[in-house]
């Protein structure tokens, strides 16, 4: 089954939609967030090559990069997931970890569903989460794998407890050089 937001219908993929539609009513009860707070950020700028004078320009304050908190850019815990090769017909094998924090009161266990493009295989472990209650947190990971024919491929993860429905987007880009 496609995504409606897949290369299929439209060629640009995940990158046509931008933020997409926004309900107001399902925004006050979203379910689930992808909570990220500054040092997750500190943690991708220092995995991104940044150094602690830069880190420290950004966040007007003494952050640093140590060998502790260099963070993998593939792990900041923000709901999508991307990642770029360098030509086509490369074959992508990348893990991400996030984790998920229960905004809704009471209990509710997930369900994933993956839409994915034929040749692009897509894992999830756990594939099912239950959560105790407001602010329990549950870390999952996700693996991709399998062949880019494409200069975009996209996808998509689901959570969703039959009342809550949380979407991710999954984007590979085959970067190419351009001769000026």
């Amino acid at each position: 089954m496609a995504s409606p937001m897949s290369a299929t219908l439209n060629s640009q993929a995940e990158f046509a939609y931008g933020a997409g539609h926004v309900n107001p009513l399902k925004a006050v009860d979203p379910g689930l967030v992808y909570d990220a707070n500054e040092s997750d950020y500190v943690k991708f700028l220092c995995g991104q090559g940044y150094n602690t004078a830069m880190v420290r320009h950004i966040t007007g304050d003494n952050s640093a990069c140590t060998s502790g908190n260099i963070g993998r850019v593939w792990d900041l815990n923000y709901p999508s997931f991307a990642l770029s090769t360098a030509s086509p017909q490369t074959t992508v094998n990348q893990y991400f970890t996030r984790t998920l924090t229960n905004v809704a009161p009471g209990g509710y266990t997930y369900r994933a569903r993956i839409f994915a493009p034929q040749g692009l295989h897509i894992t999830l472990s756990p594939p099912m989460i239950s959560f105790n209650g407001i602010g329990d947190r549950k870390s999952f990971t996700l693996i991709v794998r399998g062949t880019v024919n494409q200069s975009i491929v996209s996808a998509s993860l689901v959570w969703s407890d039959g009342v809550h429905s949380v979407r991710s987007p999954i984007t590979i880009v085959v970067l190419t050089k351009s001769i000026t």
